[in-house]
């Protein structure tokens, strides 16, 4: 049966009350939905009329302070998961692509032997950062996905996790813009394409990350309120 607007109005006030991934949120506020309408017609068919079996289905089911906080829970997991996934397989292609093109567009012995004796080192440094980001996001899938259990507040994690990525952003723009510079580029940029498709690239999963991490951020920090 349609609902008369208890119902309605309640689940309208625990959506606006939540922060966190749309599908997440959309599929976390239908299933309430669904539950109180399987509990109002329960309580209809025991003699209830609608208006009365909806009131006191949602009465049953706890007043939105009361279950906002664990909804808003699982919805900050499932931001800290999908930045987790992100870093899981965006870090490790990138290090892979970046490989792959000084494998097979190697720079010239010339140029190679006039970089500052520091290139190599910071190269090596943000190929390890970024294996470590990398190393991080795959921890925290699983501390969300099977750990998930045995955590009581996974928001701590994914909190972490977005943190992490905002840290690792300037060190990363530093040591990347130093390789730049010790490369002679971007004043010879414009003559090694692969270096620039590897580099949009790069900068896309970059913004990604960050854009993934912001969010995450906001889930995390979120405190639901009645609405």
């Amino acid at each position: 049966m349609a609902s008369t607007g208890v119902i309605d109005d309640y689940v309208t006030g625990l959506s606006r009350a939540l922060r966190g991934p749309r599908g997440a949120k959309l599929d976390l506020v239908a299933e309430a939905r669904d539950s109180l309408l399987d509990a109002a017609e329960a309580m209809e068919h025991d003699g209830l009329d609608r208006a009365e079996a909806e009131r006191a289905a949602v009465e049953e089911f706890g007043t939105i302070a009361e279950i906002a906080p664990g909804y808003q829970e699982e919805l900050s997991a499932s931001a800290g998961r999908r930045l987790a996934v992100l870093l899981f397989l965006a870090v490790p292609l990138t290090a892979l692509m970046w490989t792959l093109i000084w494998k097979l567009f190697p720079m010239d012995p010339v140029s190679y032997a006039a970089k500052p004796a520091w290139f190599v080192p910071v190269a090596r440094a943000v190929d390890v950062l970024q294996l470590g980001l990398g190393v991080m996001g795959a921890l925290a899938l699983f501390a969300l996905g099977r750990g998930r259990r045995r955590m009581r507040r996974p928001r701590l994690v994914s909190r972490a996790l977005a943190l992490l990525v905002w840290t690792m952003l300037p060190v990363m723009l530093v040591l990347c813009g130093a390789l730049m510079y010790g490369s002679g580029r971007p004043a010879g940029l414009s003559g090694y394409p692969p270096g620039i498709a590897a580099s949009v690239v790069s900068y896309g999963f970059w913004g990604l990350q960050v854009y993934c991490a912001t969010r995450c951020i906001g889930a995390t920090r979120h405190r639901p309120a009645a609405a």
